[in-house]
């Protein structure tokens, strides 16, 4: 994705730590894995990418401040190759759907007008 490395967390830190991030985010931006899930059960707002296993399935209990992009057919979560239906969520479908979102959390001792 061309980001810097300070900026992909991806298996280099800890639950606790992982978890204390995803807690204090603003919105979390997330394939359907564990880490949506954990910003599920912190309250962080999510947007969620779906392949082939359908929202209704695994997805984030109904509320404003989670969407759920999915474009289906269900598919086999087990193939070798990344499903069609991922691969056709765009960078534009993530913004629109992070722009829908609830207005940030504020962060502790933090005040949004």
């Amino acid at each position: 994705a061309g980001l810097p490395g300070t900026d992909v967390l991806a298996g280099g830190v800890p639950f606790g730590p992982l978890s204390a991030l995803v807690a204090d985010a603003r919105a979390v931006i997330s394939g359907d894995t564990g880490i949506a899930h954990l910003a599920v059960a912190h309250g962080t707002p999510t947007v969620t990418l779906f392949g082939p296993v359908p929202p209704r399935r695994w997805g984030p209990p109904p509320h404003p401040r989670h969407v759920a992009l999915w474009y289906g057919p269900e598919g086999d979560p087990h193939a070798q190759r990344t499903d069609p239906a991922l691969l056709r969520i765009t960078p534009a479908d993530v913004l629109d759907a992070l722009a829908r979102l609830p207005g940030p959390r504020p962060r502790e001792g933090e005040t949004i007008p």
